[in-house]
């Protein structure tokens, strides 16, 4: 029988340690918004390897993907399709930003966009974009909290509270130390779940079939049509190719251009720094396979959760396992939330403030001011998207998978913005609305898709179709001469 006292108490103190690393960050750095935001450019390769992992392996990766695999077989597959190839891109995109954000002191995606077009309308759009990639995603966050919490106390605490505390003490350290602090607990949270996850992945199949290869033996003679890409849909059904597909080419061309991953650019120290991240990043994707053998070993288990994002708690909890192996895989799940749901959250505020307000109505804040106004709406935003958190009902992959429509459509923009010199500026504005308002509509009204692909993928043919047609028609002075010979100039 599981000690519910061990476990909490091991995930109690696992969130004070998040505590303790993600405030004293907040001593070292600068007081000015450059500080708070983009970490006084001066994140070395240990960080910013664990705050681009970490921050993408969520509790999309420990919670999402597992209950993905569990409850539609091959389907989950898509999820290592993506994450191997979507943060190639970066290594070229990333030092070009970094140059420009170093130049004339860029510290958000958007302003760099809305510089280059001299068009701030830009950047009221793609922050209003962006916090509607961000809420449901933060929303994912904090569910999966809800859930672990709910699932190691036996359902003592609810899953609206259980995620309000988490997310109480997220904002404590976020609000304190800025973007440092997040750099510090995604480090101490990576470390932590990557071991964990290898640990469980291998345990846990062994205690229940005896071995990894006797599990998948054993649902290849009795479930055979889990382990068929491309999987099943909610309903039971065969997932299309064409939607799986799309599933993963929207992924990929998203996953570089998400504003909080984009952020880091510039952050880093140097361009090298990028580079060395971008090279070392599929180690990270590692973390994903073990924990889709956990999803897999839920299958033939001999009973099954309410939902199937709680697959795993579920097992952990229902398989008299030590109490303190359970302890920790809860604290490794509450780490997997934290450690994305800190920096979405710093980012999707500092958007808000610096793109939102500063840069699309010219308005003049001094460093003080900033950081003030980006911690009021960083409260805003957790409570909106706790609002979210507890009124969902769906899985979490599904939250997600939405999160990267509304996201995808920057990528067109930052492209055009990066290299393409006749991009003209109204283009891209009319691009990025009519990509999302296709996007939405399709999002919305699913039956009425000419093919059943991905939402995000209709709005991205209607984006490029705008930005490319329009540019061509358009005449433009050619003011770009200073802004693309600094994005092409290396530093180091």
């Amino acid at each position: 029988m599981t000690s519910s006292t061990v476990v909490i108490a091991i995930s109690a103190l696992y969130l004070t340690a998040c505590l303790v690393v993600g405030m004293l960050p907040g001593r070292k750095s600068s007081q000015s918004a450059v500080g708070y935001v983009a970490g006084d450019r001066a994140m070395g390769l240990l960080l910013m390897y664990f705050i681009t992992g970490a921050t993408i392996f969520s509790a999309f990766a420990f919670l999402g993907a597992p209950g993905r695999a569990f409850s539609r077989g091959g389907a989950a597959y898509y999820i290592l399709g993506y994450g191997l190839l979507g943060f190639i891109p970066f290594y070229f995109l990333g030092p070009r930003a970094s140059r420009l954000g170093k130049h004339f002191g860029f510290v958000t995606q958007a302003q760099m966009v809305a510089a280059r077009f001299r068009r701030p309308s830009i950047a009221l759009v793609m922050a209003l974009i962006s916090a509607a990639a961000f809420v449901p995603y933060l929303a994912l966050q904090m569910k999966g909290a809800g859930y672990v919490v709910q699932t190691v106390t036996g359902g003592k605490v609810p899953e609206w509270a259980g995620a309000g505390l988490v997310y109480g003490l997220v904002l404590v350290y976020v609000l304190k130390s800025g973007v440092l602090g997040v750099g510090w607990t995604n480090t101490l949270q990576g470390i932590f779940m990557l071991v964990l996850a290898w640990v469980m992945g291998l345990y846990v199949p062994h205690v229940l079939y005896g071995g990894v290869g006797e599990m998948f033996q054993r649902i290849a003679a009795e479930r055979p049509e889990m382990l068929v890409p491309p999987g099943l849909t909610a309903s039971g059904a065969s997932w299309g190719w064409p939607e799986f597909t799309s599933a993963v080419l929207v992924s990929v061309i998203g996953f570089s251009v998400w504003p909080h991953l984009f952020m880091k650019a510039f952050t880093a120290r140097d361009e090298n720094t990028i580079r060395r991240t971008v090279v070392l990043y599929p180690t990270f994707q590692l973390f994903i396979v073990p924990i889709l053998i956990l999803g897999f070993a839920g299958i033939l288990f001999t009973s099954a959760p309410e939902a199937a994002d709680e697959i795993l708690p579920h097992i952990m909890m229902n398989t008299g396992l030590p109490s303190v192996l359970v302890g920790l895989f809860c604290a490794g799940a509450l780490a997997a939330s934290m450690s994305s749901g800190d920096a979405i959250a710093h980012a999707t505020a500092s958007i808000l403030v610096r793109d939102g307000w500063m840069t699309a109505f010219r308005r003049k804040l001094s460093p003080a001011a900033e950081r003030t106004a980006i911690r009021v709406l960083l409260v805003l935003v957790v409570m909106g998207s706790y609002v979210l958190a507890v009124t969902y009902r769906g899985q979490l992959v599904d939250l997600l998978l939405y999160a990267y429509g509304p996201v995808v459509q920057f990528a067109p923009t930052i492209y055009a913005t990066l290299y393409w010199r006749r991009a003209h500026g109204l283009a891209v504005l009319l691009s990025l609305i009519v990509g999302i308002a296709v996007n939405v509509f399709f999002a919305l009204q699913p039956d009425l898709r000419p093919v059943a692909i991905h939402a995000g993928a209709y709005g991205l043919f209607a984006n490029v179709v705008v930005l490319v047609g329009l540019s061509f028609v358009l005449r433009r002075r050619d003011e770009d001469g200073e802004f693309l010979d600094a994005a092409a100039s290396r530093s180091d």
